[in-house]
């Protein structure tokens, strides 16, 4: 099992023949995720990269059977292509673009709620590095050969944070079962507990890995959750240990704006609700191998 995508999992890229879309939808295929198709308005009906090319998103969910999108779309239109996407009927789509405005986000968010929540489109991001099922599929940006599969689930605000996981806990013989970039603006699709929902409930994950960072309350809203509603165990890494308050540090979201919000505060309270803590980075590995020694 695993969350959110697998080998079967129907794949579409909006923004399908851009120069970054085209790169990313390659690499996607030559990892073995199943992309069948892809978006961009006024070149229906072409082939691109063996793959067909669709105007619209419902063009490629009725003619495809499309389940699951990506979006390499501008920052001014990337709304309109999340939302297309779920007025169509994908169940999962990804939103890498950076620079989505935050007022654009929020119409989104407003849009999703439209819908019932058993037909709500799951979407993770904006600004993500996308979610891959290592051995399975991968639905995002991230290097494929540095995941390997097995039963530790990542999710993270850091891209590059969980790629460095990733590389720890394989070179330490651990694998992965999903690992989730939910973004790091202030605005996004899906949180840190909403993930935790999905890892909770996957019999193949057994180990939860959160990466967190400065600005915001979701960290420790999902080691509430996980604290009242989880069996598995939680390891955490928070990043911005030194952090200076009001100052802006890489996410759009990483800024600290009121109490529980730095660094030093999440980690007391993730320790407060149980939550194992990865002191450093460079500890992420060994901090999950002996929480795993002890299952």
């Amino acid at each position: 099992m695993a969350i959110l995508i697998d080998k079967e999992t129907r794949m579409i890229v909006q923004g399908f023949t851009g120069k970054i879309g085209s790169f990313h939808a390659q690499d996607m295929i030559n990892y073995g995720s199943n992309v069948v198709g892809g978006i961009t308005p006024g070149k229906g009906g072409q082939t691109h990269l063996d793959r067909p090319v669709f105007n619209t998103v419902r063009e490629a969910v009725e003619q495809e059977g499309a389940e699951a999108s990506i979006i390499f779309v501008p920052p001014a239109f990337a709304a309109d292509s999340i939302m297309e996407a779920a007025e169509a009927g994908i169940k999962y789509c990804v939103s890498i673009t950076d620079g989505i405005p935050t007022q654009d986000m929020m119409k989104v968010k407003q849009f999703l709620r439209k819908f019932p929540k058993e037909e709500r489109m799951v979407l993770t991001g904006p600004n993500c590095a996308g979610t891959i099922s290592p051995g399975k599929s991968m639905l995002g940006i991230m290097p494929g050969h540095i995941y390997k599969e097995g039963i530790v689930g990542i999710v993270g605000r850091s891209g590059t944070l969980g790629y460095e996981a990733a590389d720890q806990l394989k070179e330490l013989g651990i694998g992965i079962s999903t690992s989730v970039g939910i973004g790091g603006d202030p605005i996004n699709g899906s949180s840190h507990r909403d993930i935790f929902e999905k890892f909770e409930q996957d019999e193949e994950t057994k180990v939860v890995v959160m990466i967190g960072e400065i600005g915001g309350s979701q960290e420790v809203e999902a080691g509430i959750y996980a604290s009242k509603h989880m069996s598995k165990p939680v390891v955490a890494y928070i990043a911005g240990l030194t952090a200076p308050k009001g100052r802006r540090m890489g996410h759009a979201g990483a800024i600290i704006s009121s109490a529980g919000e730095s660094a030093a505060e999440k980690v007391e309270m993730l320790q407060d609700l149980g939550v194992t803590i990865s002191p450093t980075p460079s500890s992420m590995g060994e901090t999950v191998a002996k929480v795993l020694t002890k299952l």
